[in-house]
């Protein structure tokens, strides 16, 4: 906690709540980085070894992700302390606790995150009618059913194209996390001309240099497979993935994933970033060095806010699609353009505009 508020800058943390209801066997952080926008949108995230530090850098990340994307919402993030994988009677009765814990937290609005689902968003709309990324039963947009975010990535990439030495058409693809925002950044990219050449999740890696259907192996995962249940292709352990030779490199499972060690096994030439924080600081600075373009989390994986923000005020499929892509598209040329004419990590381009944002808002606004 110490180092958390060391951490805190004007911009944030503007609160932090821990649950603990032990008859529940509930346990969770609520962290509300910035309302400056409006109340703040961010996800609940589950599993065994979160923490405090992992949901204040996820906070802040939302707060420059929907302040990039021109969005009413501030940012926020929830973790809970238990195993995604509990029986589904578990889970709800844990989910089900958790939105009565936060009730009074009404300037936060809970998303799906790892480890939850558009069904753990309707356990919490019932409780205490505050979440969004419902499903499509009671008038939600089901943004990990459509890919959202994994249709941003492939916009982002679309535009990234522009800025690097290589067409779409006929890139070599790597997801790392083959789940819902790499299936379907993979397929949306394949659906642009890009072949997926590797994917891997918790389990393994499978690589077929010659492609990867995405839709069979996106069946058998379906199916409760693994990646390399796959039929075709070498199998390898899941941190063999960094290490493939390919065009576009897609991070889309834990924080982190890109260290000051693992970045230099990259063999990619366009990073998109489809998971929240999946690189370090480090870690970016080596990928600039190297000449690899790195586009920021905050900016590639906004569409899952961006549809959830349009769900959240009775938008359509149809507009969350379109207002996915004109503001990533919108984003990232304007990241990418700063990026390169300054000389500086995109990152530092993009945290630039997002901050920018925030303040303009935070000028106008009186809050506490």
């Amino acid at each position: 906690m110490d180092d958390i508020l060391a951490a805190a800058d004007d911009l944030g943390p503007y609160k932090i709540v821990h649950i603990n209801r032990p008859r529940e066997g509930l346990r969770a952080i609520v962290v509300v980085d910035n309302i400056a926008c409006g109340p703040a949108i961010g996800g609940a995230r589950m599993a065994p070894d979160v923490s405090l530090a992992e949901c204040a850098r996820l906070a802040r990340a939302m707060s420059l992700k929907n302040a990039a994307a021109g969005l009413p919402h501030g940012g926020g993030k929830s973790v809970v302390f238990a195993d995604p994988g509990m029986p589904e009677a578990d889970k709800e009765r844990l989910m089900r606790a958790f939105a009565c814990s936060i009730a009074d937290i009404t300037d936060y609005i809970v998303g799906p995150d790892m480890g939850t689902d558009e069904r753990a968003m309707a356990w919490i709309k019932d409780e205490i009618g505050r979440a969004t990324g419902l499903p499509a039963v009671i008038g939600g947009i089901p943004l990990d059913e459509i890919g959202a975010t994994g249709f941003g990535c492939a916009v982002a990439a679309e535009v990234a194209q522009d800025f690097c030495d290589f067409s779409l058409d006929g890139a070599r693809v790597a997801v790392q996390g083959f789940g819902a925002v790499g299936h379907h950044a993979a397929r949306f990219l394949a659906e642009k001309g890009a072949v997926l050449v590797a994917a891997s999740d918790s389990n393994g890696m499978v690589h077929a240099p010659d492609g990867i259907d995405v839709a069979r192996l996106a069946a058998i995962k379906a199916g409760g497979g693994a990646v390399a249940d796959y039929p075709v292709g070498e199998k390898h352990g899941r941190n063999a993935i960094i290490g493939v030779d390919c065009d576009i490199w897609i991070p889309a499972a834990r924080p982190d994933v890109l260290d000051g060690d693992s970045v230099g096994r990259l063999k990619a030439r366009l990073v998109v970033q489809g998971a929240n924080i999946p690189a370090t600081a480090e870690a970016e600075t080596i990928m600039h060095e190297r000449g690899i373009l790195s586009v920021p989390d905050f900016i590639a994986n906004a569409g899952g806010v961006i549809c959830a923000a349009v769900e959240y005020r009775g938008g359509t499929e149809t507009d969350a699609f379109a207002a996915i892509d004109e503001k990533i598209r919108r984003n990232t040329r304007s990241v990418l353009t700063d990026a390169r004419e300054r000389k500086c990590l995109p990152r530092e381009a993009a945290e630039a505009l997002a901050e920018r944002r925030l303040r303009e808002a935070m000028a106008l606004r009186r809050w506490s």
